[in-house]
């Protein structure tokens, strides 16, 4: 007789995670609040990467994650005209990290020293998957001529990338000649994934990485986020402030206080219609109100407003969805409400605030009769219950 025990593991949780992250010491010193503002000291498990040791001089912080010196690259092919050598360095990162001997590491997370992770929301993602199986999960770019250049199979290091531990195994043993074999390679994330492709191992897409490949303003792109848990926002350095009459940083920290409030629902976006005025509001929670003086249909309000543009040749797209322009009629344009404050109302749901930004519509569109009505409006307040990450199973199944 055969008898068959079957153990039942405890889900994923944050401490199964252990990040990689690139960085160096001339970025380190600049880019030092944009991880600060996610890590956890003794709850996320990472090491910062730097080119070399930091002064002696200089006490390193007890917030920031604990840092290690990437091994010599100099023996390693190199030959991109147009890239950096660092790039070999990035790539080993996985490498460098897997062969420390981690206890009780499920997944490794790669990104770089100004990745803004979502850390709940990145638990929620890398639960959905067995973790005792091979998965590379990530995301492309945003920009059509970035995939195309880079590869639509590479998920962009920036935006973060996650690896099950029995992929990070074999990967390590293969990578240093990996790197060799595709030297012509420009990045560091593209030498990854050439490798994993050698292990047969493809990219699960997950929308909710972002490398923020754009330039210009992101509103049009944040406020159309996917329905999916936001997990990461990478280049914010290069883009416009989140929020406008905000410094870069400070925008950028009033985002990340209105995920702790609600982690799960950051940015989700949301409709509803007034019918009796005929007007269309559109929420993306914990950042912005939207109001059109006109009934919009769904699917013009889940298509990303371009605000922005592409990340290399600064144009109008294409992107990897959809988007529409922005109005040239005044009256198509909505009256725009940014977040002030997101507080606790009981145990149950949360209240968040925006107040109105700008003038309203009325004159300038020759509505006069809305003059009035839209002065009166200088907030919206939205009601919702707390977000549970089970939710997401609805929307996208277990593999």
């Amino acid at each position: 007789m055969r008898t068959s025990i079957t153990i039942k593991q405890e889900p994923t949780n944050i401490s199964h995670i252990f990040f990689g992250i690139a960085s160096s010491t001339k970025t380190w010193p600049k880019r030092r609040p944009y991880v600060d503002l996610w890590w956890q000291p003794n709850v996320t498990r990472g090491f910062l990467w730097m080119d070399e040791k930091p002064s002696e001089n200089e006490t390193w912080p007890e917030n920031s994650p604990p840092f290690r010196v990437s091994g010599n690259t100099s023996s390693f092919k190199y030959t991109c005209t147009y890239g950096s050598r660092s790039a070999i360095r990035i790539a080993r990162i996985v490498k460098e990290t897997f062969e420390l001997g981690l206890h009780n590491v499920r997944w490794f997370v790669m990104g770089d020293d100004d990745t803004v992770f979502f850390t709940d929301n990145l638990v929620t993602v890398l639960s959905k998957y067995d973790h005792n199986q091979m998965y590379y999960v990530g995301a492309n770019s945003e920009s059509v001529e970035q995939d195309v250049i880079f590869s639509y199979a590479v998920a962009y290091g920036g935006g973060g990338f996650a690896v099950t531990y029995p992929l990070a195994v074999e990967l390590a043993r293969i990578l240093d000649g990996c790197i060799d074999r595709y030297a012509q390679l420009y990045g560091g994330d593209q030498k990854v994934q050439a490798c994993i492709s050698e292990i047969g191992v493809p990219l699960t897409k997950e929308p909710g990485f972002h490398q923020v490949d754009i330039r210009g303003n992101p509103f049009g792109f944040l406020v159309a986020h996917p329905v999916a848990p936001l997990v990461s926002l990478h280049h914010l350095e290069t883009v416009d402030q989140l929020f406008p009459n905000l410094p870069k940083f400070e925008s950028i920290s009033k985002l990340v206080g209105a995920y702790k409030m609600d982690p799960g629902r950051i940015l989700e976006h949301s409709f509803c219609y007034d019918l009796k005025r005929n007007w269309s509001v559109s929420v993306s929670w914990g950042y912005s109100v939207q109001l059109y003086l006109s009934l919009l249909t769904a699917k013009e309000l889940e298509r990303a407003v371009g605000t922005f543009q592409t990340f290399g040749s600064l144009s109008d797209g294409p992107f990897v969805f959809n988007t529409r322009p922005v109005s040239s009629d005044p009256c198509g344009r909505p009256v725009l409400f940014f977040l002030d404050r997101v507080e606790n109302v009981g145990a149950v749901q949360t209240r968040s605030t925006y107040t109105r930004y700008g003038d309203a519509l009325g004159k300038e569109c020759g509505r006069l009769d809305l003059v009035g009505v839209l002065d009166v409006i200088q907030s919206v307040n939205v009601s919702a219950p707390y977000f549970t990450p089970n939710l997401w199973k609805k929307v996208y199944p277990l593999p």
